[in-house]
C-alpha cells in the first residue's frame, strides 16, 4: 500500500461499532421482497417453501454475503474500485473499471425504481393517519375502491409530492455520512422494524381463522418438494433477499473495520433478514387466512390494494395500518440507502467529489429520473432486477474467486478471525455460488423474474 492510498484509507468515513455495520446490512436487505413476496410464496407452496428457503439462505449466506463483504474490505472502494484491483492483478485494470460500471449504474438504476415505492408508502402511511387509506369499504371481497385509489397512486406523475419527499429523507441521512447518518439510521430504524413487527404477529394472532394460515404455512405437503417451480422461486427469493448484486454489500464492506470477523457478521446479517421475512409471513398469511383466502398473488397489489382492503375490515384497522406501514416505510428507507450509496461511494472514491457533492448529484439525477419513470416503474424493475443485479453478483463472483484467486480470497475473509477460514470457503463461493448467480440470471430471463 502506498503512503497516497494509506493516507485516503485513514480519511475515508467507517462503520462505529459491529453492530452499527450489521445493523445497515440488515437494512439492506431487508426490503419489499421480504414483505411482499415472501408472504405470498408461503401461502402457494405452504412449509415446503420455509425448508428449500433455508437451504439456499444457509448456502448463499455463507458464500455470496461472506465474500461480497470481503470483497469491498479488501479493495477498500465500491464495485468500481474493486473489480479495478482484481483485474489489475491480471494487467487488465481498465477491463475492470469498465465492468465495475455495470453494478453501480445497476444500484443507481434499482434505488430509482425502489425511490418510487417508498414514495408510494409514504403517501399509504400518511393516507393512514388521517383514515383516507381506510375510506373504500370494509367488504374483504370488494377492493375495486382500492385497486382505483392505487392505480391513481401509480399512474405516471401521480405521486410527486411524496417522492420528493422519499428521497428527501433518504438524501439527508446520507449526507451526515456513514457513522453519523446510515449507522445511526439504521441503529433506530431496524430494531423498531422489528419490534413494530412483533406487535402485529401478536395482535393477527388473536384474530378468529388466523390458526388456519400457521397450520398451512408449516405444514410440508411432500408434493410441493417436487415442483421445480417452488424451488427456482425459493432460490430467487433467497439470492434477492440478501442484497446481492455486486454493489450494496461490497460498498458497506468497503467502511468496515480490519478487526471484525465478516463470517461472524455475515450469519447474523442472513438470520435477521430471514426472522424479517418471517415475521412477515407471520402476519400477512394469517390474516389474508383469517377471511378464508390461503392463496393469494404477491407484488404491490398485495401491500397496496389486498392489504389496507383487509385492515379496514379490522378491528382497530386505522392504528394496524399505521404500524403496518411505518414498520414498512422503515425497511424500504434502510434498503434505499443502501442502494444509493454505491453511486455516491463512486463519486467520492474515483472522481474525488465531497460527501455532500457527491449526495447532491445523485440526489439531482435520482429525483429527475424517478418523478419521469412512475407510470412504467413496474417495468423498470423488472429488468434491473431479472437482468443486471444477478450479473453484477455473478461478477463480483468471478473477478473476486476466479481473477483475484484462492489466497486473496482466503485472505479476505479470515482477516479479523481468531482462526483462519478452513478451506470450505473457497470452493463453495467460487463453485457453487457462482453457479447460483448464472441459475439465478437464466432463470430470471426464462420465468420473467424470480424475484
Amino acid at each position: 500500500m502506498t503512503k497516497q492510498q494509506g493516507a485516503a484509507d485513514a480519511a475515508r468515513d467507517a462503520w462505529r461499532s459491529k453492530w452499527g455495520f450489521i445493523l445497515a446490512c440488515i437494512g439492506s436487505a431487508v426490503g419489499m421482497g421480504n414483505i411482499w413476496l415472501f408472504p405470498s410464496r408461503v401461502a402457494k407452496y405452504g412449509g415446503a417453501f420455509l425448508i428449500a428457503y433455508l437451504i439456499f439462505d444457509i448456502v448463499i449466506g455463507f458464500s455470496g454475503v461472506i465474500g461480497e463483504m470481503s470483497f469491498g474490505r479488501a479493495a477498500r472502494t465500491g464495485p468500481v474500485g474493486a473489480f479495478e484491483q482484481a483485474c489489475a492483478s491480471r494487467g487488465k485494470k481498465r477491463v475492470g473499471t469498465a465492468i465495475g460500471m455495470l453494478p453501480m449504474v445497476g444500484a443507481l438504476a434499482l434505488a430509482i425504481g425502489y425511490s418510487v415505492v417508498v414514495g408510494w408508502i409514504f403517501k399509504y402511511l400518511f393516507d393512514a393517519f388521517t383514515g383516507s387509506a381506510l375510506a373504500y369499504g370494509a367488504d374483504v371481497s370488494d377492493v375495486s375502491g382500492y385497486e382505483q385509489a392505487f392505480g391513481q397512486t401509480a399512474a405516471a406523475f401521480g405521486n410527486n409530492m411524496w417522492l420528493i419527499i422519499a428521497l428527501v429523507v433518504t438524501f439527508v441521512i446520507m449526507a451526515l455520512g456513514i457513522a453519523g447518518g446510515i449507522e445511526r439510521a439504521n441503529k433506530i430504524m431496524i430494531p423498531l422494524f422489528y419490534a413494530l413487527f412483533i406487535g402485529l404477529v401478536i395482535y393477527v394472532g388473536f384474530q378468529d381463522g388466523a390458526s388456519n394460515g400457521y397450520r398451512w404455512m408449516f405444514t410440508v405437503d411432500p408434493e410441493m418438494l417436487k415442483k421445480p417451480e417452488m424451488w427456482v422461486y425459493a432460490l430467487g427469493q433467497s439470492f434477492f433477499s440478501l442484497s446481492l448484486a455486486g454493489n450494496g454489500t461490497i460498498i458497506y464492506g468497503s467502511y468496515l473495520s480490519d478487526k471484525e470477523d465478516i463470517v461472524s457478521s455475515a450469519w447474523k446479517v442472513a438470520l435477521f433478514d430471514t426472522l424479517a421475512a418471517m415475521l412477515a409471513a407471520l402476519v400477512i398469511v394469517p390474516a389474508m387466512a383469517a377471511t378464508g383466502r390461503t392463496a393469494f398473488g404477491g407484488g404491490p397489489g398485495l401491500m397496496f390494494i389486498y392489504l389496507p382492503n383487509l385492515f379496514a375490515a379490522m378491528p382497530g384497522g386505522q392504528i394496524v395500518m399505521i404500524i403496518f406501514f411505518l414498520a414498512v416505510l422503515l425497511a424500504g428507507l434502510t434498503s434505499l440507502v443502501n442502494l444509493f450509496e454505491a453511486p455516491v461511494a463512486t463519486l467520492q472514491d474515483h472522481l474525488h467529489f465531497s460527501r455532500a457533492g457527491a449526495v447532491v448529484v445523485i440526489a439531482i439525477i435520482g429525483s429527475i429520473v424517478s418523478l419521469c419513470i412512475q407510470g412504467i416503474v413496474s417495468d423498470w424493475m423488472d429488468f434491473v432486477s431479472i437482468y443486471v443485479c444477478p450479473l453484477g453478483a455473478g461478477l463480483a463472483g468471478i473477478l473476486f474467486a476466479w481473477v483475484w484467486g484462492r489466497e486473496k480470497v482466503e485472505d479476505a475473509v479470515s482477516l479479523g478471525r481468531a482462526r483462519r477460514v478452513g478451506g470450505w470457503y473457497y470452493p463453495l463461493y467460487k463453485y457453487v455460488f457462482c453457479g447460483l448467480t448464472m441459475a439465478v440470471f437464466l432463470l430470471g430471463i426464462a420465468y420473467g423474474g424470480i424475484g
